[in-house]
Parts: C-alpha cells; sequence; structure tokens
C-alpha cells in the first residue's frame, strides 16, 4: 500500500518536541509517519515511541515505515483519548513528549474512497476509523432541517448553514444521497452565484468539514485528549498541537492557558482561596505558522497552527 502524505511542520515540530535519546514519545495521529520517523531518528539509541491511529491504512503503513526501529516502536489502532490505556498496557506512566496532528492525510484525501473530499465522486461516508457505526450518509439522511443548519454553523462557520440544510432536506425526498458529488452539487446549488464565485475557498469546504468533525465526534474527542495528557507528562515533557481550524485552535489555546494561569480568585479577594497553582508554561506565546517556504511545498500546511506546552 503506498501512503501519500507530507508531515506538516517538521522542523517546527522537532524544535518544540525536543526528543532525546532514551526517552518516550506518543504520537497520537501517525499518518503518514513524518513525524514519527524524525522522533525515532532523534530518540534512538533507547527511546520508545508509542505511535496511535485510529485509521487501520495509517496503522498498516506505519508498520512498514518504521519498521527499521521496530523493538521501540509500539504501534496501537484506536483514537488518541485512549492513550492512558495504551501506556498501561505497557507499564509505562509518564512520558517525555506527545505529539498530535488534527489534519486530515493526503492518503484520506485522495487514496481512502471515503469522500473525505468534494473533488472526487466517492461513497460520503467520512469515517477515520472504518469500524465506527455513524457515516456522513448517515446524518445526511436523518439529520432535521434544523439540526443540519446547527451542525453546519456549529462546526463549519458556514453562514449559508440554513439554505443549504434546506437544499439537502429537499434533495432527500426525491433521491439517496449517498456520495460526496452528490452532496456538493446540492450545496454549490443551494448558494446564490455571487457565493458560488467570491469565495477564496470551495462552496463546499465547510460543509464537509462540518460533517467530518460529527461522525468522528472530532472536538469531543480533543477535549478528552487535553483533559488527561498532561497528568501524563514527566516534568518537562512537552505537548505538541497542529490544528488546522478555528474551533480546535481555540480549544487547545484556551486549555493550554488554564494550565498555566495562577490564582483565579476574583481581584477583590484579599487572599487566594482556590489555592490554583501553575501545572505547566506555553512556550508559544502565539500560534506557530508554516513558512511561505513551506506553503509552497506543501499547500495543505497553508491553515497549520502549532502551539507547545511544557509540564512544569
Amino acid at each position: 500500500m503506498d501512503y501519500h502524505h507530507i508531515a506538516a511542520m517538521p522542523r517546527e515540530v522537532a524544535f518544540y518536541l525536543n526528543c532525546q535519546p532514551g526517552k518516550i514519545y506518543v504520537d497520537g495521529t501517525l499518518g503518514g509517519c513524518g513525524h514519527a520517523l524524525d522522533i525515532c531518528q532523534k530518540m534512538s539509541p533507547g527511546g520508545i515511541l508509542i505511535g496511535i491511529d485510529q485509521d487501520m491504512d495509517a496503522v498498516r503503513n506505519a508498520a512498514v515505515v518504521l519498521k527499521e526501529f521496530a523493538p521501540h516502536v509500539h504501534i496501537f489502532h484506536g483514537n488518541f483519548i485512549r492513550i492512558q490505556e495504551f501506556l498501561s498496557q505497557l507499564n509505562i506512566t509518564g512520558v517525555d513528549g506527545v505529539l498530535l496532528d488534527l489534519g486530515l492525510s493526503l492518503h484520506q484525501i485522495a487514496q481512502s474512497g471515503r469522500g473525505f473530499s468534494f473533488k472526487a465522486d466517492e461513497p460520503l461516508d467520512m469515517r477515520m476509523d472504518i469500524t465506527s457505526d455513524m457515516t456522513a450518509a448517515d446524518i445526511i439522511r436523518s439529520f432535521s432541517e434544523s439540526a443540519l443548519a446547527d451542525l453546519f454553523f456549529r462546526y463549519g462557520e458556514e453562514r449559508y448553514s440554513r439554505a443549504i440544510a434546506r437544499k439537502i432536506v429537499e434533495s432527500r425526498k426525491s433521491q439517496v444521497i449517498s456520495s460526496s458529488k452528490q452532496l456538493t452539487d446540492i450545496v454549490l446549488g443551494a448558494l446564490p452565484a455571487s457565493a458560488r464565485y467570491r469565495q477564496k475557498i470551495h462552496p463546499a469546504t465547510r460543509v464537509f468539514m462540518a460533517l467530518r468533525i460529527a461522525v468522528n465526534d472530532e472536538l469531543e474527542m480533543l477535549k478528552t485528549f487535553l483533559s488527561q495528557v498532561t497528568d501524563l507528562l514527566n516534568p518537562g515533557g512537552r505537548l505538541c498541537v497542529l490544528s488546522f481550524h478555528s474551533l480546535e485552535d481555540r480549544m487547545v489555546k484556551q486549555h493550554m492557558r488554564q494550565l498555566q494561569s495562577k490564582c483565579q480568585c476574583p481581584p477583590d479577594f484579599p487572599r487566594c482561596v482556590c489555592g490554583k497553582v501553575p501545572t505547566a508554561r506555553v512556550l508559544t506565546s502565539r500560534a506557530v505558522r508554516p513558512t511561505e517556504n513551506e506553503i509552497q511545498l506543501n499547500p495543505m500546511a497553508r491553515s497549520t497552527r502549532l502551539r507547545v506546552l511544557e509540564k512544569l
């Protein structure tokens, strides 16, 4: 199997993750293994990599790409929220770095056949883990007009969410909407001509993104992961998160700031009663963005934001 993907911001991730020989690292989203391979090279000799991915294509690819480091690599199929479970299976209680890349891989977009892209005519699936139950087609078929509109607005920040939802409900009365091309055509038909031609991105981009987030419960998974990962870091251990849209990035930014903050008592309190102390420090005062040179070489990296914290 050929698994095509170019890792986003590899130099910046390598710098901030600061991998050292003999240390323990987790790549919670293996993807094409661009970052994982770099971690393996830098943690040798004696380091350990725990690689996780919910896409079996990525898991199979990792077994091939990381074969050279096999004695020091443990690969798991599942969502990154199971990180504590996987570490427990290895009798590991703390790690020195965790990487999370929240973007789609080029393989998922161009080769998976699961309808992630509006540029192809594929089954409207969008499951990263094909063993999960709900597909994008299920949502399109079963959600009410108001539920669809809310989903497109909340997860895709789509300004024409109501018009698109109305068009979907109208269209599904006469046809089963089961392919990415069908959905793309419906979205285009729901928009005024001015909106179709003045957007910098494809008019179906936000709808497809919203569906993918909903199918894979991405924001709730990220919330759960963030709530537990800091406890798994050794002192000085680092968490690097690559996000690709504002909802993810906002959640990561707010969580990291919360861990860094001190007393949260109202300013008129004579003394602290909350007892809160910082548990980590944020190493990126603002999100790190890809260089123009990288964007030219890898256009998929354009919207990437990297945020990093270090456990105290």
